[in-house]
């Protein structure tokens, strides 16, 4: 067999509140109130490109790990999941540590709208993407032969557990108001590094243009400072 290397180049690229990885959630769908919007490259803004789409309530992105690039090949990956301590087969796993570090997440269509300067864009909900992550291919989400209620998941089983989040005094009202949802949602999904449990160490994420300082003991997280970045 002969095998010939085939070139792809983004169609679009994803505006979301995550400016860095940490803080993104594990997988999409697992925050709803998530917002974001695909922008498409300058040849793809054709709005004949996406005539039928407003009937799909979903929709699949083929998407690139743009910040986990390396060169080389590993068999196995440690899945966070496990506690970095375990390897497994880097195609039994969801690792960005992929030959072609290539994603695929299922989002939310909410609307499709047109920008100024931007022309058609997808406005999205639920996708674990951080901003300016380059998307090659955007196909509808058909329940019928794309769920499978039956289906095993293997060590990823468990979702992990879903944290209390308090704010100390006044913060929560530093958050826009319309970002509040979301970033509680985040962060009730535990942000950390699955192998870290350390109740004195403050961990710091950006979102939505601000640093959110926080910790977790137990299952309480506490968002001690907000910064405007």
């Amino acid at each position: 067999m002969i095998m010939a290397e085939h070139i792809i180049r983004p169609i679009a690229h994803v505006r979301s509140d995550f400016s860095t990885k940490f803080g993104i959630p594990r997988q999409a769908g697992i925050v709803p109130e998530l917002e974001s919007i695909l922008v498409f490259e300058p040849e793809y803004r054709d709005a004949e490109a996406l005539r039928g789409i407003e009937g799909f309530s979903h929709l699949w992105l083929i998407w690139q790990f743009s910040q986990n690039l390396r060169e080389g090949f590993s068999p196995t990956v440690r899945p966070p999941r496990l506690g970095g301590n375990e390897r497994l087969g880097v195609f039994a796993t969801r690792s960005p540590f992929r030959p072609n570090a290539l994603g695929l997440s299922c989002v939310q269509l909410v609307a499709v709208e047109q920008m100024e300067g931007l022309g058609t864009v997808l406005r999205l909900r639920g996708a674990d993407l951080m901003d300016g992550t380059p998307v090659y291919d955007v196909k509808p989400y058909v329940p019928y032969a794309d769920c499978h209620p039956e289906a095993l998941s293997g060590f990823a089983s468990d979702s992990g557990s879903t944290l209390s989040v308090c704010f100390a005094e006044g913060l929560e009202q530093q958050v826009p108001e319309a970002k509040r949802a979301a970033l509680r949602g985040v962060l009730a999904n535990d942000p950390r590094p699955r192998y870290q449990k350390d109740p004195e160490r403050v961990y710091a994420m950006e979102f939505a243009g601000m640093e959110v300082k926080f910790s977790v003991d137990g299952e309480e997280l506490l968002v001690k400072e907000i910064y405007k970045k």
